[in-house]
């Protein structure tokens, strides 16, 4: 599903336009961005959590010339899923 369909999806269920879905889910995906550049955690009950994770430095090895290279640390964006939602994907 593509951001379009997802907009197009949201609005049919709150009958709402597809303008105002976009406007209200570019500014809720912005919220959590903002957050998560701050450091902080997003948690939506019966959804997930979406929190930064920390990755350390490390040696890697070039695949081409089998070069020993160092990978800096790096922060990266992550998400886990809520019991709620794995359960809704399983399909018990």
């Amino acid at each position: 599903m593509q951001k379009t369909d997802f907009i197009k999806a949201v609005a049919e269920r709150a009958k709402a336009s597809q303008k105002e879905t976009k406007q209200i889910i570019d500014a809720a995906l912005e919220v959590i961005t903002e957050a998560l550049a701050r450091g902080e955690k997003v948690t939506l009950t019966g959804f997930g959590t979406f929190e930064v994770r920390s990755r350390q430095a490390r040696e890697g090895v070039n695949p081409q010339t089998r070069e020993k290279i160092h990978i800096p640390a790096t922060k990266t964006p992550g998400f886990s899923a809520s019991s709620t939602l794995k359960e809704a994907v399983k399909g018990e």
